[in-house]
């Protein structure tokens, strides 16, 4: 049976740097579940693995596509249910790392995605029509066509509604019953890292400034340079947008900061809305007040690691 460890979380709880930990000390190695992490040219704002980290042991999924390419939940689920085999067949242990609950749970929780490929004016327009009426339009339209899917979806989500509904266009079937769910046979030990509330906020704060001293700035300058445009899903990164309003001189450097960072303390508090602190299948911890080793000892005993 295959056996697999999942680090998930808030951003900013330190997910990279204890999946690192973990799998130096039991050979395991990296499978990437953030959807902004997939991108290449973008490893800064998203808080990609350092060189250093991707260094000490083998990391997947990231870096995997450019800014402006198409991907979808099926993509990912094929990259990493196919890294996931590749890695056991070494007699490694996969590890999943993420904030991403769609990637996480979708892949945990074996969801059979409908294989279709997207389909760019049909989302254009409808991604019009929303700009010009609201999601409801769209979420009617579902609800209209696809009561079941509409039901697991909410109606601000407009990209889920634009994918259902392209979908069913394109197949001719209902999204819901294309979408079913093979819990693959799989040994899990699901670990979250928290930290408390105003701790989080203070280690998110650091972490941006420290991206900005990396180079956050010149990143997205370069992304620029490079064609890519923030209409594009990828730089809806959480701080892009941001800072290309601060490089059009609209924002101050401070002002920039500031509005990232209340951005993401909400983004963090949304995150434990998709990774719940009372899901009994997440062993939660505080690494602030645990030690390391004593986590990696009890992941260990509880996938019976030796």
């Amino acid at each position: 049976m295959v056996k697999l460890i999942a680090i998930v979380g808030p951003t900013a709880t330190g997910k990279s740097l204890f999946s690192v930990e973990i799998a130096e000390a039991i050979g395991g190695e990296i499978i990437n579940a953030d959807s902004r992490q997939i991108y290449k040219h973008m490893e800064i704002g998203t808080g990609n693995p350092s060189s250093a980290q991707r260094a000490l042991v083998k990391h997947h999924l990231y870096n995997l596509i450019d800014p402006d390419e198409s991907f979808s939940l099926g993509a990912y689920l094929n990259h990493a249910r196919q890294t996931i085999s590749d890695v056991t067949a070494r007699n490694k242990l996969p590890i999943l790392v993420g904030g991403t609950a769609q990637y996480v749970w979708a892949l945990l929780e074996g969801w059979q995605v409908p294989a279709v490929a997207p389909n760019p004016d049909f989302r254009y327009k409808l991604e019009k029509l929303a700009e010009k009426e609201s999601s409801i339009i769209l979420y009617d339209r579902l609800t209209k066509i696809d009561p079941t899917a509409a039901k697991k979806i909410h109606p601000n989500n407009v990209r889920r509604l634009i994918r259902a509904l392209e979908v069913i266009d394109q197949t001719g079937q209902l999204f819901s019953d294309l979408s079913s769910r093979k819990p693959p046979n799989w040994e899990l030990n699901i670990t979250g890292i928290t930290m408390e509330q105003n701790k989080l906020q203070d280690t998110i704060n650091e972490r941006i400034l420290n991206q900005f001293k990396e180079g956050w700035v010149e990143e997205v300058k370069d992304l620029r340079q490079r064609g890519y445009k923030e209409g594009l899903p990828s730089l809806s990164a959480l701080g892009y947008k941001e800072i290309g309003r601060y490089i059009d001189g609209h924002t101050t450097m401070e002002e920039t900061i500031s509005e990232i960072a209340k951005l993401t303390h909400r983004f963090s508090r949304k995150q434990y809305g998709w990774f719940k602190l009372s899901d009994p299948r997440i062993h939660w911890n505080d690494l602030t007040k645990k030690n390391t080793n004593e986590l990696i000892n009890e992941i260990t005993t509880d996938l019976s690691l030796g």
